[in-house]
């Protein structure tokens, strides 16, 4: 029974991390939406920053998910940072209706992600 109620207290915490960091994802690329309707950024600078807050979010979601598990902090950092990415893919490939539409670095921003989430973790 201590098992079960343990594994639904971390199943519910990287809920809650992973909710927490959309809803950072979403504010940052509000403001970055608001810096590119105000300031006319190029493409190159906009593309930069979505993959700066990418590794940013996933991070900080990695250092919490670190910071609370105590032990295999990598693993959990690892972990969230995959979550995150595997749902933004599910929500692209709904969005674009496909896989023709997903973008050429799949697999830079798959590490990337995965990548800053597993050092949050290490560095909680």
């Amino acid at each position: 029974m201590l098992n079960k109620i343990n594994l639904s207290a971390r199943f519910t915490f990287i809920l809650k991390c992973l909710l927490l960091s959309y809803l950072l994802t979403t504010g940052l690329l509000l403001l970055l939406a608001l810096m590119l309707y105000r300031f006319g950024l190029s493409e190159k600078v906009v593309s930069v920053c979505i993959v700066a807050i990418y590794i940013i979010v996933t991070f900080f979601a990695g250092f919490l998910a670190g910071k609370r598990e105590g032990n295999r902090k990598f693993l959990w950092g690892l972990l969230i940072g995959s979550l995150y990415f595997i749902i933004l893919l599910i929500v692209s490939l709904i969005v674009n209706h496909g896989m023709t539409n997903v973008s050429g670095n799949f697999f830079t921003i798959l590490f990337l992600c995965a990548g800053s989430g597993m050092l949050g973790g290490m560095v909680s």
